[in-house]
């Protein structure tokens, strides 16, 4: 089965995905293209032939992990494991699970000894666990590849208008004057979720309107907070011509996405992955959940460890098969969801996620009244090495609250750092409460939330 071929592009975006970011992906030295090529024509395999090929990769993960990374090295030692007694997919259930405090601890260990040109990432997860971990080139080209296919699913390119609502500021300090001029060659513009007051909330709507983009991306609830927005204002998006809202990081609700897709006149994508985890899997028009196969190998587990049958809830579990320099092989992501026998309608070969019980991130609101993603003051944490876990609370407008575990006691210098950054943030007359615990506790559901405001609802 083929792919439908879509709308004719316009001449920029095609001189755009065709010749200009190939050429800035192979200055990179990602072979981003080739991969995608492939994965556009592996999508359509039968579940046989996606099953070998992600055996045949794992294969020579472990192999190339084995020989060449401290860390796996010792620990296949350890439990009396070789690389070649994988003859089947359910062998990886052989090795233990990856966890952030494992890789927190091994960190150089994890490194390849082979390894050339690995980028750094810190990235806090929904968790709130901070954690520094390493990327290659093989493993971004993967991950872009990925993204780059399931984007063109909803007939929608690298070049065509986009609108990015994010906070990450990974992408928000990277805006030097190169970054600026690439974006505008993409026609993207980037727009920051963690202020959103009345007037940026207007600000934002203009810019829309102004560019008119193909497609949308960002946070389910910042996408939805601004259409709300729309609505109360009495402002009309449901006739620039916007093709699709992609929405990632946070589990979309079904009233977020209705209400997306209603002010902005277009589907609702969702995509489910992470910068630790890779591109895990992302939503087609017909509405399934397609796994990444081709590079991620997805299993839901109980409490032990052990992998559950098809329709029911565990942890999702990831092996990225193109992580030989820096593995993540059986990584806890700590999401609930459940595993799909069936195929979808589409006719696509990649197996199907049923459900993301993935956490979610809530706003806040300053002294002021301003609403902000959480991240806004999450990104505060991460950066404190010291810190291992922590937990915001939110009791009211004039109080916040901070649990804290720490790898170390909790001097005054640190809360007055920690304090110092919320109320720059939330108001310098807000009382910041920062309580050093030794654990964070689960909600009674048995998820966790990191954030938790009573007085912001989005």
């Amino acid at each position: 089965m083929n792919a439908s071929p879509g709308r004719k592009k316009d001449f920029y975006t095609s001189l755009i995905s065709g010749l200009f970011f190939p050429v800035h992906e192979r200055i990179k030295h990602h072979h981003s293209v080739a991969v995608r090529k492939e994965m556009e024509a592996s999508q359509w395999w039968d579940r046989k032939h996606l099953e070998a090929l992600q055996l045949s990769k794992l294969q020579r993960l472990l192999a190339k992990v084995q020989a060449n990374v401290p860390y796996y090295r010792r620990l296949f030692a350890e439990i009396g494991f070789e690389a070649s007694n994988i003859r089947c997919l359910a062998d990886l259930a052989c090795l233990p699970l990856l966890d952030k405090p494992a890789i927190r601890a091994n960190t150089d260990e994890m490194k390849s000894e082979l390894c050339r040109d690995l980028a750094r990432f810190n990235t806090g997860g929904s968790s709130g666990e901070p954690l520094i971990f390493y990327i290659s080139k093989e493993r971004i080209s993967h991950d872009v590849a990925a993204k780059w296919r399931a984007t063109r699913w909803w007939d929608v390119d690298i070049g065509d208008e986009e609108i990015v609502v994010w906070g990450s500021p990974i992408e928000l300090g990277a805006q030097d004057s190169l970054r600026v001029f690439r974006d505008r060659l993409l026609r993207t513009k980037l727009l920051p979720a963690f202020e959103m007051s009345q007037q940026k909330l207007d600000q934002f709507l203009d810019e829309i309107e102004g560019m008119r983009p193909k497609m949308l991306f960002g946070y389910p609830s910042s996408l939805s907070h601004i259409a709300r927005h729309a609505q109360t204002r009495g402002r009309r998006m449901d006739d620039l011509g916007i093709r699709v809202a992609f929405v990632t990081s946070e589990r979309l609700y079904a009233k977020q996405r209705q209400q997306i897709s209603t002010t902005f006149g277009c589907p609702v994508a969702n995509g489910y992955g992470g910068r630790d985890a890779g591109f895990i899997a992302h939503e087609c028009p017909q509405g399934g959940m397609h796994i990444t196969a081709e590079d991620i190998i997805v299993e839901v587990v109980d409490q032990q460890g052990t992998p559950l049958p098809y329709g029911e809830a565990g942890e999702i579990i990831v092996t990225h098969l193109a992580t030989g320099d820096f593995p993540f092989i059986r990584y806890r992501t700590g999401d609930i969801g459940v595993l799909d026998s069936k195929l979808c309608v589409c006719g696509r070969g990649l197996p199907l996620l049923r459900e993301i019980q993935g956490r979610s991130t809530d706003f806040l609101v300053a002294q002021d009244g301003t609403v902000m993603h959480g991240l806004a003051l999450i990104y505060i944490l991460r950066e404190l090495p010291q810190i291992r876990n922590f937990k915001i609370i939110q009791e009211d407008l004039n109080l916040t609250r901070i649990w804290v575990v720490t790898d170390e006691r909790l001097g005054i210098g640190l809360s007055s750092k920690i304090e110092e950054g919320f109320k720059a943030r939330l108001g310098r007359g807000v009382e910041i409460v920062v309580e050093e615990v030794n654990e964070i506790p689960l909600e009674k559901s048995g998820k966790f939330r990191y954030v938790v405001s009573k007085v912001a609802t989005v």
